[in-house]
């Protein structure tokens, strides 16, 4: 390498500024810089990088770091716009400077806001159709830069000259209204010209306004719709000029009669706006404290697929039936020609149908339905646009010989960036995939919700918190997962508690649920791990810290026992209208929390330096781990309950004190899995950790059997029931393809999708060592079940990916590794140790694994269960003659023999649980079992 000289081959790509791909309208001074590197020099080593500000000023930084460097100049202030430049080197050789990356802050400061917010007098009553807001501007000369700057109370749809503004949805979105309202930054410059220019902005319920909750409640936020503008404008001859909302705006009625995100939209097409001379009203500064405008941290909603309709058809009772192939989040767009002046059109959504209908039960009092009365007109487009359904299904009325070709579904959601993928030689798991990828995409509308299709929606801070590492893979969910943490923190009680959801509109007196709260803690641990974001750590410690201290407060010797809990909610053995009635108790998932928890929380302090914390939040896990095995673990490792999830927690949580109880608990919950048929006995709290404990208990192949079961309850049940998304239950749908009979029931609900994370980290093996994937851990886990199986994920320093096949007695392993990390690779079965990789791509072959891992023998009743195709023909041959009508409950009633001999199994089968008749099963079974050891 020579000084001064372009190191050949490398380049500085994929510049951003905090984690925005968008940085127009940035909320912050000072953004941190991440930037990722392509060279094809295998020995290169970043040791420095120089950032480069709008070509005059240059700082250069000895490190190594890449993603999240703090910004090395001054500050910006609001409305600044800056280019920068990034060149990176590898001792005394520099690579080319990056393009130009442009960064935009917003407004910063109250204080920079000349507008105020403004409401309509007399139009955009609660029940009174959507208002519209409208101001007429002059422009005295040529525009070079424009930029309108937004938010409102409920949701809005700007347009200019007739042109909307933006392409985001539902606009500001969802936030905890109260103590942060986010606002938005339109670069609108092309959409101005000189002379008199028409702002008018479309003001929807939206979150603020509309129904929220099962119980009813409208206008939790306040029973006005207000608008918040300012329009900055800069002129050629270098002159500005700036437009605000205030008394001077107008307002006017719409044919949007109602609008409600449980409910739908009502739209009149034969309404033609009239003059806009309503008055507005300017809110007081109590009424709308400008301090609460915060700038978005991820992206908006967008509409960000549209799919065609694969099938219209008439149902038994006569209806137009839809179906869009997949259950969505969205819009349903549909062409009508020829319409009749006060036609009515209704179109009505479901995720499901039932005896061949439209099934509407489970969206209980959301009418999830969108009227339109007609104009007359050769053609017109009917969506709506103050309103989201969850559906896969539409029924239309109104619209004589409907067509597929005239129906599109838009799907809505946040506009997130994809960046993880999983594939596997077996069809219905990748389907499963497939299925968590569209659910995760379908809940993550603004918040991370849950079932998009009834009367909820809301923010249950459990689902996240078990599925934000998966979350984390399959999109990026930084500034998404940020600012919903921003609102946890603002709507935390003073004391610590943690609302159930957030947004908090459920405002319970003390919402104290282990795993739900423990949001606080987790979910910015994980956005630590997965993108090394040391900033969220920081913001949120004292959120997190308060949580576990008011759950520390509740113990008693240690253990968090009474009070209210939701338990391992829907475990499948609870009856469907009782989700409380798990088989582990709430105290035993509560004391395994604190101590969870309070791990979390040492850790965090110790990566922020905060030893004193971290020495004293140590000392309280500990404490709980006692305190938790003096009252549920016996000496011998058995757990109260005897449930998998308390297994599960107690050893993926470090919760048992010797390794002869963590031995004994790894053979409990694998005999348990065994005796449950490989179906799943685990609600939201022990589903997530089943594979891992049970891998951490030495038995992957187990894992697999677990995953890859079909049975009712199982993951890959619902995939054989054609299901397109994660279900709310394990049985949603019944075999029969009735609908659960329970209140809550929703076909789109992510959280049991949560162990995917186990899938890429194991089965295909790809999993993060160091915050942000700074260092790498390939080890995956191969199973006879499986041929290949590939993970691709998209790190902050670059594509990282995992593939392995099975093949002829051979085992192929290929890992690409992105500039600025290192990997850890073990390969499975070898023997050998792990060995460590730069960047590049790398590829071993070795022995098959799967083949040397085959038993030789089947010497129990155990072995006999952990052999699938034998276990299979055995079961076969057991049902056949009527013991146990399925795989589970014939696994049940073996249970107890588990350590017998296989070979005597046919002489128990004929004189224990046989009553009679059980000869000629003893007989066939001695058939199959020939060979086997005695």
């Amino acid at each position: 390498m020579s000084l001064g000289r372009p190191e050949p081959g490398t380049a500085v790509v994929s510049v951003r500024f905090e984690h925005r791909e968008d940085a127009l309208g940035v909320g912050t001074p000072a953004p941190r810089l991440s930037w990722q590197v392509r060279t094809d020099d295998p020995a290169w080593r970043q040791t420095a990088y120089e950032v480069e500000l709008d070509g005059v000023m240059s700082v250069r930084v000895e490190s190594d770091e890449q993603v999240l460097v703090p910004w090395p100049f001054a500050p910006l202030p609001s409305r600044s716009r800056a280019n920068v430049r990034i060149r990176v080197a590898c001792g005394p050789g520099w690579s080319d400077w990056s393009p130009p990356a442009t960064v935009e802050t917003g407004l910063l400061h109250p204080d920079d806001w000349a507008a105020r917010f403004i409401t309509p007098r007399h139009h955009g009553a609660l029940d009174a159709p959507a208002p519209e807001c409208v101001r007429t501007i002059v422009l005295r000369g040529e525009v070079v830069q424009a930029r309108l700057y937004a938010t409102a109370h409920g949701v809005y749809t700007a347009t200019l000259n007739g042109t909307r503004v933006g392409d985001e949805v539902l606009a500001p979105g969802w936030t905890s209204y109260r103590h942060r309202l986010r606002y938005q930054t339109h670069d609108v410059t092309a959409l101005l010209r000189k002379g008199e220019n028409t702002v008018s902005v479309l003001l929807g319920n939206g979150w603020y306004r509309g129904r929220l909750g099962w119980w009813g409640a409208r206008a939790s936020y306040g029973d006005r719709l207000a608008l918040l503008a300012q329009l900055e404008v800069r002129y050629a001859d270098g002159s500005a000029e700036v437009f605000c909302t205030d008394e001077q705006w107008r307002a006017r009625d719409t044919g949007i009669v109602a609008d409600d995100l449980y409910n739908g939209q009502h739209t009149d097409l034969r309404f033609t706006p009239g003059e806009a001379d309503g008055p507005v009203d300017v809110l007081s500064d109590e009424e709308a404290d400008l301090a609460r405008l915060v700038a978005a941290e991820g992206p908006p909603v967008r509409d960000t697929e549209v799919l065609p309709a694969l099938r219209v058809w008439q149902s038994p009772s006569g209806r137009t039936l839809v179906d869009f192939g997949q259950n969505v989040v969205g819009r349903v767009r549909l062409r009508v020609r020829d319409t009749t002046a006060g036609a009515e059109v209704v179109v009505r959504h479901a995720e499901v149908l039932e005896n061949e209908e439209l099934c509407t039960k489970p969206l209980r009092t959301a009418d999830a339905t969108d009227t339109y009365l007609l104009a007359e007109a050769e053609e017109a487009v009917l969506e709506p646009s103050l309103t989201f359904h969850g559906f896969r299904y539409a029924e239309v009325t109104g619209v004589p010989d409907l067509v597929a070709e005239d129906l599109h579904a838009v799907v809505v959601g946040s506009d997130l960036r994809r960046t993880g993928w999983f594939s596997c030689s077996d069809p219905d798991l990748e389907q499963f995939h497939e299925n968590v990828v569209r659910g995760a995409r379908g809940n993550f509308l603004d918040i991370p919700m849950d079932c998009p299709q009834r009367d909820e929606r809301l923010g249950w801070t459990g689902d996240i918190q078990v599925f934000s590492p998966t979350a984390a893979f399959l999109f990026d969910t930084a500034g998404f997962l940020s600012s919903w943490l921003a609102d946890l923190a603002a709507d935390q009680h003073p004391d610590g508690a943690v609302p159930w959801v957030i947004p908090d509109v459920l405002d319970t007196e003390a919402p104290t649920a282990a795993a739900w709260g423990d949001a606080a803690p987790v979910v910015p641990w994980v956005l630590y791990e997965r993108y090394g974001d040391l900033g969220v750590l920081r913001r949120q410690f004292s959120s997190a810290r308060a949580w576990v201290d008011k759950i520390a407060s509740l113990t008693t010797d240690g253990v968090w026992a009474g009070g209210f809990q939701f338990g391992d909610w829907l475990d499948p053995g609870a009856p469907p209208d009782d989700p409380f009635a798990a088989r582990t108790p709430a105290d035993v998932v509560a004391t395994a929390c604190l101590a969870r928890c309070a791990d979390v929380v040492a850790r965090t302090a110790e990566v922020l330096g905060r030893a004193e914390e971290a020495v004293r939040y140590a000392a309280l896990a500990e404490r709980t781990r006692e305190g938790f095995a003096r009252a549920f673990v016996t000496p011998a490792g058995r757990m109260l309950s005897d449930s998998p999830t308390a297994y599960a927690m107690a050893l993926q949580w470090d919760l048992l004190p010797t390794p002869q109880q963590r031995a004994a608990a790894g053979r409990r919950l694998a005999d348990l899995v065994r005796t449950n048929g490989f179906r799943i006995a685990t609600g939201f709290v022990g589903t997530p950790l089943m594979t891992d404990a049970l891998t951490a208990a030495g038995r992957p192949d187990l894992a697999h059997r677990l995953l890859l079961e079909k049975g009712c309850p199982s993951w890959l049940y619902p995939v054989t029931m054609g299901a397109t998304t994660v279900w709310e239950r394990w049985d949603s749908m019944l075999p029969d393809g009735t609908v659960n009979p329970g209140q809550m029931t929703s076909f789109n609900h992510y959280a049991l999708g949560a162990v995917a994370d186990w899938m890429h980290r194991s089965v295909a093996g790809l999993a993060p060592a160091a915050p942000g994937y700074r260092e790498i851990r390939v080890r995956p886990l191969p199973d006879r079940s499986l041929t290949h199986a590939t993970a691709v994920h998209l790190t902050p320093y670059g594509e990282a990916s995992v593939c392995w096949r099975r093949r002829d007695g051979r085992f192929h392993l290929k890992v690409i590794v992105p500039v600025g990390t290192r990997a850890t690779v073990h390969l499975p079965g070898s023997g050998q140790p792990p060995m460590t990789v730069a960047h590049g791509t790398h590829a071993w072959t070795i022995d098959d694994p799967c083949l040397a891992s085959a038993p030789s023998e089947v010497v129990t009743v155990r072995d006999l269960m952990d052999e699938p195709s034998l276990w299979e023909r055995t079961v076969g041959v057991l049902t056949r003659h009527g013991l146990g009508q399925d795989s589970t409950q014939l696994a049940r009633r073996l249970g107890p023999f588990l350590d017998l001999p296989a070979g005597r199994l046919p002489a128990l089968l004929n004189k224990v649980l046989f009553e009679d008749g059980g000869a000629d099963a003893a007989a066939d079974l001695e058939t199959l079992l020939s060979g086997t050891a005695d």
